[in-house]
């Protein structure tokens, strides 16, 4: 199992350069960078491309919406050459507040619409002619849509690698069987290692039935919050995952129309999923993060004495996770970063 870790998108770009060469050196193998309505993430990859030597770093992750099908397999080429081979793409449907309300494009087709760009960036990283004639990508663009002066295209450059890592952030039915199918690896969020596979795991074999015997085993990229301590620090540690969740889980979406408020009733949590979501609708947050269920918090976070920790890490790999997600809590961050890394090598 390999390490990874969100890397600082929101703060000055130099100091995350800083910081992901400690956390290098330390053992962290993956680096992902976010891209919400923050500074765009490619930005930061490229500069942090030139300022670490080893660290894997990819892109957690870039919407399908917000670049064409062939910008996007550029962008990971040119991303692949500067960090030598090192780029990772991570994309993702997002979802309709960010993708309607901050690049004003409709959101319509995700699953299709991430099957034909990896299809499309494939064939760029390979140096193919690239025609494409899918529901929602016309390449190149009918004559009765634009001017017909649209002519096929290869890219110029010869990519580092011909076969970028593809990872899908996913998390419907659909979208985690077509990741299954088709990507190098897996970014689910809120993944409870305990009951992952009561939700994803029909989901994951019928793509993994489908899936090019050519391609790797499947990555995948899930963990949460580490500390070693005693149970009454452990306790407010796992608490201060409440706001994420209750953010998440109660108000990223409409209220019929929420994929992590989805998530936690497969989990089981139906009738904390409808509390949360109506609390925190209603603005009453505090009240929210108050239902969000302590069980969830425990199992989720890699937070205790070391014998806890060590058996949250354990549930990790038993679920299938290959690059562990950390995000270290305590004065010794570094420290217990190194710590980590030895259990899981």
């Amino acid at each position: 199992m390999k390490l990874s870790m969100t890397l600082n998108y929101s703060g000055d770009p130099r100091a995350a350069a800083d910081d992901a060469r400690d956390l290098e050196r330390a053992g962290i193998d993956v680096g992902w960078v976010a891209e919400l309505y923050s500074f765009d993430a490619v930005s930061i990859l490229g500069y942090l491309a030139a300022k670490t030597e080893t660290m894997e770093l990819g892109s957690s992750i870039l919407p399908i919406y917000s670049r064409t099908p062939t910008l996007t397999a550029m962008t990971a080429a040119g991303l692949d050459a500067v960090s030598d081979g090192r780029f990772i793409l991570g994309i993702g449907a997002s979802g309709p507040q960010v993708i309607e309300g901050w690049h004003g494009v409709p959101y319509d087709k995700p699953v299709g619409r991430q099957r034909e760009l990896i299809e499309i960036c494939r064939k760029v990283w390979r140096r193919e002619v690239v025609v494409h004639d899918g529901p929602s990508y016309h390449l190149p663009l009918p004559a009765d849509q634009g001017t017909g002066l649209g002519k096929p295209l290869k890219l110029i450059n010869h990519p580092k690698r011909a076969d970028i890592p593809v990872y899908i952030a996913s998390l419907g039915p659909r979208n985690v069987e077509l990741t299954a199918e088709i990507a190098d690896g897996w970014i689910p969020v809120f993944f409870h290692p305990d009951k992952a596979e009561q939700v994803w795991g029909e989901d994951l074999s019928k793509g993994m039935a489908k899936r090019d015997p050519a391609l790797a085993p499947m990555e995948i990229v899930a963990g949460g919050t580490v500390a070693i301590c005693d149970e009454a620090s452990a306790k407010e540690i796992r608490d201060g995952a409440r706001f994420m969740t209750a953010l998440y889980v109660g108000g990223m979406g409409s209220k019929d129309k929420n994929f992590y408020n989805n998530i936690f009733r497969k989990y089981g949590y139906e009738e904390e999923a409808e509390k949360i979501q109506e609390l925190y609708l209603s603005g009453h947050k505090e009240e929210a993060m108050a239902a969000v269920p302590q069980d969830f918090l425990d199992a989720t976070a890699m937070v205790g004495d070391e014998g806890r920790v060590r058996e949250r890490i354990e549930a990790y790999a038993a679920a299938g996770v290959t690059r562990l997600a950390v995000q270290p809590v305590g004065g010794d961050r570094l420290g217990l970063i190194e710590k980590i890394k030895n259990w899981v090598s």
